[in-house]
């Protein structure tokens, strides 16, 4: 695996961004702009898997960082669930739900992949580097 030197370049973040983006452009078109709590609470569940992606790595320690990817797995549930209730209410399409869910199974797929990379790694993370 190549060195990443910024959680820019981590395809799981890169994915992240783009559920967030999905869903800005669902809250811009559709009505869940009406919805103001469910509304929030996707905004914050997808937030907060690019943000706990970002604060995992930025910890540079691979246990912290598996732990921060796993709440950040869980947020993809979240989002899933949260995509559920909007489409029930029918405030977004069987096509946006549809597509959202699978964003988020990918994501979550992807992160589970990515921990279990790290449980196996002899990588520790810079902190434990030695000079």
């Amino acid at each position: 695996m190549a060195k990443i030197e910024r959680f820019e370049e981590l395809q799981v973040w890169i994915l992240a961004r783009e559920i967030c983006q999905y869903i800005t452009f669902l809250i811009e078109t559709t009505s869940l702009k009406t919805n103001y709590s469910l509304k929030d609470q996707i905004v914050r569940s997808s937030g907060s898997i690019m943000d706990n992606i970002a604060e995992g790595f930025e910890r540079n320690g691979t246990r912290e960082f598996i732990q921060f990817l796993s709440i950040a797995k869980g947020s993809c549930g979240e989002v899933k669930s949260q995509s559920y209730r909007a489409f029930d209410k029918k405030l977004i399409t069987e096509e946006q739900h549809v597509k959202l869910n699978n964003m988020a199974e990918l994501e979550k797929n992807k992160l589970g992949s990515f921990i279990n990379y790290l449980r196996n790694t002899e990588i520790k993370g810079i902190k434990f580097k030695k000079d």
